[in-house]
């Protein structure tokens, strides 16, 4: 009797290693199948998804490989099987972490344990996720369906010219040791063009915070270089920016305060990981939805002030404004 889809068995790696010996005996497909009680679509589709385009080069431990990892991923798109890891990601999330920088930071946090940020997007998105929408909106860009990775979707030429990569930043910037080492990004409104600059300092996680009237390349290059302008040089050391148009005036920044900019690969936030965590606690006074049209420049000290008062764990429960207080002309 025919097996259905519900009742299917995968294939195991001894199916996969008489897979291999009766292709190199240049069996049929049919004959294949016959011999390991499977149906010959069965046999075919192994082929096809598991081997490469030359049948007689499908290799059942590579074979068997691959389908354990598509059935790891497949579970994925359910519910993370590590009860751990399931609570991290929850938790950053709503913390505001992005699942990039959740990827890129769980091996730190929780040694043996690692979860691409696909997986993370997948977990999200699926329909039997517990708190579906709540997750979603923790998103930075919440949308209610997940688009095809990869699917229409076209590389767009970057038009920033003249940018200089991460990979030539100074080791020191790495190591947090030296103050005056910034990471800078935007925080957008749906409901209007105003728009949010902030500013992280590596060592201190301190935040500066400033309204733009818009997400542009001239109101960040002034937003950058009026709240930078004034600190010592030793303060303003780096600045590590994303691949935004709004950054297309670094080499202006450069030239007005001596600050020398340098960019994180595309798709990799968590290369700028501290400004990811500190745009999530921007969230949680402004969220995701605020017209920051409307929001004043008061009510933006205001913000800044609390962050920047808020005990952190990392630096052993001080404040970034008690660790920046030697290098930056404070506020109130």
């Amino acid at each position: 009797m025919a097996m259905s889809k519900r009742e299917y068995v995968h294939l195991s790696l001894s199916e996969r290693d008489l897979i291999t010996t009766m292709l190199a005996e240049e069996k049929s497909l049919g004959e294949i199948a016959k011999a390991l009680g499977r149906s010959k679509s069965t046999v075919s589709r192994e082929l096809r998804r598991n081997a490469t385009p030359a049948y007689r080069l499908y290799m059942s431990h590579r074979a068997h490989g691959r389908a354990e990892e598509r059935k790891k991923q497949a579970n994925t798109h359910q519910r993370l099987k590590n009860e751990r890891i399931e609570a991290y990601v929850r938790s950053m999330l709503k913390d505001g972490w992005s699942p990039e920088l959740i990827a890129g930071r769980i091996e730190i946090d929780q040694p043996g344990l690692s979860i691409s940020h696909e997986a993370i997007y997948q977990y999200i998105y699926h329909p039997d996720t517990k708190d579906r929408q709540e997750l979603i909106r923790c998103l930075r860009r919440a949308h209610r369906k997940r688009r095809n990775k990869g699917i229409g979707r076209k590389e767009r030429k970057t038009k920033i010219p003249n940018r200089v990569p991460i990979d030539q930043r100074p080791q020191a910037v790495e190591s947090r040791i030296q103050f005056g080492h910034w990471e800078g990004d935007s925080l957008v409104s749906r409901k209007s063009l105003a728009a949010l600059n902030s500013l992280v300092e590596r060592k201190s996680r301190y935040l500066i915070l400033t309204k733009l009237d818009a997400k542009t390349a001239e109101a960040t290059y002034r937003a950058v270089t009026k709240r930078l302008k004034g600190l010592p040089k030793r303060a303003k050391r780096t600045l590590t920016l994303d691949n935004g148009t709004e950054n297309a005036r670094h080499e202006a920044i450069t030239s007005a305060i001596g600050t020398k900019c340098y960019f994180a690969r595309p798709y990799a936030s968590w290369q700028r990981g501290t400004n990811e965590h500190v745009n999530g606690l921007i969230r949680w006074y402004l969220p995701k939805g605020t017209d920051f049209s409307k929001i004043s420049d008061e009510q933006i000290a205001k913000i800044e002030f609390l962050i920047n008062n808020r005990p952190r764990k990392c630096l052993g429960f001080r404040k970034p404004i008690e660790v920046a207080a030697p290098f930056v002309a404070l506020r109130g």
